[in-house]
């Protein structure tokens, strides 16, 4: 049960960042709620978990992002973390074709662990290496088209597109969970602890809280 001090929200929503190791989700995660950029860092292990609030349509929404590891060796373990989803960033690397032509594995793996209805962002990351891209944008688009997905190129690195990938899955999410479907305020959707059979986890103090806004 959230404190009164944690209870200032109307509906909190789970994110999930997936796809290959190394295309840069821990950095899009730290980005977007830290505005932190680790050129160092290291393999996500089983699962870390962030929170951003922001407000849609004078609502305020508590976004809790989960970074699920990309190697094969841990998707057994973070496969309960898709359940109760409502949103998903799937992250490629521009510069990695191997990391474009697995997108279908990871789509695969979200039709099977997550809700049908979750919105789902095609993202292509590392936009910052333009001499090293190998995946065209209209290759990227083309794809996110063909499958009603949403679509945008980001850097990490220089922020680029960062705010507007999360934001705009939010207000995605936000148009068929509340408009679409009219639920009502101070309700947590699907995307709460008991819904999905993990144990509560607090944000890190650092990335707790952190509000931004959507011009919408």
């Amino acid at each position: 049960m959230a404190n009164s001090a944690d209870d200032q929200y109307d509906y909190i929503w789970k994110v999930v960042l997936v796809g290959d190791s190394g295309v840069g989700k821990t950095n899009l995660l730290s980005r977007f709620t830290r505005n932190e950029f680790n050129a160092e860092s290291k393999s996500t292990i089983g699962v870390e978990f962030a929170t951003r609030n922001m407000t849609i349509k004078g609502k305020m929404v508590r976004a809790q992002i989960w970074d699920t590891a990309g190697q094969e060796r841990y998707r057994a373990i973070t496969s309960v973390y898709y359940r109760g989803a409502v949103g998903a960033l799937v992250v490629y690397d521009l510069t990695k074709p191997q990391s474009f032509e697995n997108l279908d594995k990871w789509l695969e793996e979200l039709k099977e662990h997550a809700e049908s209805s979750v919105r789902i962002m095609l993202v292509g990351n590392k936009t910052d290496l333009r001499h090293l891209r190998a995946v065209t944008m209209e290759e990227g688009r083309s794809l996110a088209e063909k499958k009603n997905f949403s679509f945008t190129e980001t850097s990490a690195l220089d922020s680029t597109n960062v705010g507007e990938a999360f934001n705009n899955l939010l207000v995605d999410i936000f148009k068929t969970q509340v408009e679409e479907q009219g639920k009502a305020p101070n309700t947590t959707s699907t995307a709460n602890n008991n819904s999905l059979n993990v144990p509560e986890v607090p944000a890190r103090p650092d990335s707790e809280g952190q509000e931004g806004g959507c011009s919408c």
